[in-house]
């Protein structure tokens, strides 16, 4: 597997407002990585998740704040990996951040398919 990463950057509405920052990211996967997340059905496993809702509130209300709370809230699965996800993010701090939770995240789940594709199998290990 291979991560790919993007940086990019937005300006708001006709050149004013706030700048957003953009990070493309993309999983270049081998066919027996892709064999292997079809075979375990690891196409929804959430690889990374920023921010839960505690109180999901109620009414009117609720639901408008749960609407606002997903519009910010980001989530990468493995889905996302394969296909490509765009995630804005509303600094750099933040977007350098999100890279590094995605990048661990890439390497446990390629840790992941490394032991899916091991099943069947033996495994010498030199101690």
């Amino acid at each position: 597997m291979k991560l790919l990463l993007r940086r990019d950057q937005k300006s708001g509405m006709m050149g004013m407002g706030k700048i957003a920052f953009v990070l493309d990211v993309r999983a270049d996967l081998t066919p027996e990585e892709k064999d292997s997340i079809k075979k375990y059905k690891l196409g929804d496993t959430m690889l990374y998740e920023r921010d839960k809702i505690a109180d999901k509130g109620s009414g009117l209300l609720g639901l408008a704040s749960r609407m606002a709370f997903r519009m910010m809230n980001i989530t990468v699965s493995v889905d996302d990996l394969e296909k490509g996800k765009r995630v804005e993010c509303k600094d750099i701090i933040e977007m350098v951040a999100v890279e590094e939770q995605i990048k661990e995240a890439a390497r446990t789940f390629k840790e992941v398919l490394s032991a899916a594709s091991t099943f069947g199998g033996e495994s010498v290990v030199e101690v």
